[in-house]
Formats: structure tokens, sequence, C-alpha cells
């Protein structure tokens, strides 16, 4: 597979993630794109003719924009995550609006047991810092690792405080990986390369543009297991993130505040709506997460690998049946999809199932 092609396709106009992996499919990898004629475009679901026209006139400026991006990789030590690799998170593999390469700098797993997104507001009050803290803090317990935009505020009280109490945190980027916004983390942002690291979709060059912060947030949604909101107008870019995180049947958490204070009013809509638990401390997500303690002393590895009830059920499923869509799995079992979506993480961590394109399963 050539990397310099899968790049490439990311550099033409209009050709988004969608529209990138129907042509990879189709083709059979992204360097045939570069061999591909008009009319093999047309073919393809989701191409127009324009835009085939497009494509064929774009893709040779494309591929020198992917020479540079590869000599800035080379440079920086930066990682490429393909979405068709193993080494793709496994958690934003799956959803069709995935992007098709991630840029990576850090140390962190992208695949650890447990994540949780944490965003709120760029003007957090002194409340609002002291329960970010206070929750950070209480999810080291529970061998979380946080992720946030690394934006000023909550998301900056996120990603310190991790750093100080030795958890891994992820920061999703809304440009290239050649920059930090705000420039006042760029101290942390190096702190965080040993405790965590640096993500994005944006190839080197790419500026903090107001659009590319939606797109930030959809992946911060589909990397945590469960999304806080620690205050919040009731408009902006941590409802956007919640929004998200629902439509990816991901739990949803708030913080709650003062009826009149501004920043309160989106996460008190968000629980007076039923579009978020109300929590108070790390404890409350770990009890609807159904989450116990994960113990520092070193594990014996086991032969046999204990399973709860639900997971030794799910196992039954897929067994019987060799392989499940995951719809089908949440029909049987009857359970909300986003505490199924984490009970199969859990059993593919145990190397009991893996899975397939499609969200289905297998025994592993």
């Amino acid at each position: 597979m050539s990397l310099l092609h899968q790049i490439a396709i990311t550099k033409i106009n209009n050709v988004g993630p969608v529209s990138a992996k129907s042509i990879i499919a189709h083709l059979g990898s992204a360097k045939a794109l570069w061999s591909a004629t008009e009319a093999d475009l047309v073919t393809i679901p989701q191409i127009a003719k324009i835009t085939a026209k497009q494509i064929i006139s774009e893709r040779n400026e494309a591929l020198s924009s992917a020479e540079l991006e590869l000599r800035f990789i080379e440079k920086n030590n930066v990682s490429t995550l393909y979405y068709l690799n193993d080494d793709y998170p496994r958690r934003l593999k799956y959803f069709d609006q995935s992007p098709v390469i991630l840029y990576y700098q850090g140390s962190a797993n992208l695949n650890p047991q447990r994540t949780i997104g944490i965003v709120g507001t760029r003007k957090p009050s002194e409340y609002g810092v002291i329960q970010c803290e206070k929750i950070v803090e209480g999810l080291k317990a529970y061998g979380v690792s946080i992720i946030s935009g690394l934006a000023y505020g909550i998301d900056t009280t996120s990603h310190r405080k991790s750093v100080e109490t030795g958890q891994e945190t992820i920061g999703v980027l809304g440009h290239g990986l050649d920059m930090i916004y705000p420039a006042a983390n760029r101290k942390l942002s190096q702190k965080m390369l040993d405790h965590g690291g640096l993500l994005s979709e944006f190839g080197h060059g790419s500026r903090p543009d107001r659009e590319n912060f939606p797109m930030r947030n959809r992946i911060i949604a589909a990397l945590s297991d469960a999304v806080i909101i620690v205050e919040s107008a009731v408009k902006g870019g941590s409802i956007i993130t919640a929004t998200f995180a629902d439509a990816y049947n991901k739990d949803v958490f708030a913080v709650p505040g003062r009826v009149n204070d501004e920043m309160s009013a989106g996460p008190n809509k968000l629980i007076k709506t039923h579009k978020a638990h109300m929590i108070e401390s790390a404890e409350d997500i770990a009890y609807i997460m159904r989450w116990e303690e994960i113990s520092n002393q070193p594990v014996q590895a086991q032969l046999f690998v204990e399973l709860s009830d639900r997971e030794q059920s799910i196992v039954d499923y897929i067994r019987a049946h060799k392989e499940l869509p995951i719809d089908t799995l949440q029909h049987l079992m009857q359970i909300p999809a986003s505490e199924l979506s984490s009970i199969l993480i859990q059993l593919e961590f145990k190397g009991i199932v893996r899975p397939l394109p499609g969200k289905r399963y297998m025994m592993h």
C-alpha cells in the first residue's frame, strides 16, 4: 500500500471520507485512483460526472501536496494511521465519517481500555475548573484515558490535570501538527507527548479555521466511550460534541450548575431534556458505565478469562451464529447501544471477539 497515495486522496477538493472510502473500495486501493479513467470513476456510487472530472484534473496536484506532507511527517516523527490498518483507532474505525488518514504524535495507546471525552467552555468559572479537576482525578482509579480538544478553558484543565496525575490524555486538534492553537498551550502540549498525544486529521499547514472544529468535535465524540460537558452556553462546540456523541450511541454526562449562570445553561438543558446524565463525580460515571476500579497491582495472566453474565451471553450469541451485526446483538440483548458497545470493546481487548467491516463481530 502506498502511503503517498493514501495521503493524496485526502488532498483532493470535495472528496470527503465517505467518497474517498467508496473510491478505495471500488478501485481496490488509493493508488489505483491515479490510473483510473473518468469512465471508471462515474461507475462508483456517490461520484457524479462533474466530481469525476474534478478528481482527474486535481489528482496530480494532490500527489505533489502529499509529497510535501510526507517530508513533514518524516522530519517531525509523525505517525500516520490509515483507516484500513490495524493501528487505526478501533473506536473510530467503523464510523462512515471517520477520516481516511490521521496524523499522530505521542506515546499514548489509541486503543485504551476506557476513554472519556471532557469538553466545555473556553471561559470557565472557578466552580467549573474545580469540578473538572475533581472528575479527572477521580477517573484515574478506573484506568481512563482523557480525550479533549486542547482549547482554552475546560479542555486545557482536563489535559493539564491528566498530566499532573499521570493519566494518558489525547488532544484532538482542529489544525495541522505544525502548530499549537492556542499558542499558550505549547508547553502543555509538549508534556502531553509523554503522557498521551496529539491527533489530527488535518495535514501540516492547515490553520485553525472555524469550520475545522465541528470536524474535530466528531472525532472527540467517536474516540470517547462517553462525553462529559462541564460548563457551556446553550449553543457552542461542547453542545455539538454532545450531539455527535448521542448520534454515535455514546453516553453523555453533564455537570449541573446554578440556574442563573450562562455557562451552566448548556449542561442544565441537556439534563432537563434527558439528553445527558447528571453527574457530580467520577464515581457517578463509573456507576452508570458499570466500571470497576482497576488495581495498580500486576495481575497474573490467566488461562481462562472470567466473564460477567452479560459478556457470556454476548459471547454465546456470537459463537452460535459465527458472526453477528451489532444491531442484531442489541435486539437480542435488549440493552442500550452504548452499554453494548462498551462490552464489545472490553471483549475485544480481552482477545475474545474481533470486529469485522459493517459493524459485525465474530469470535477471535
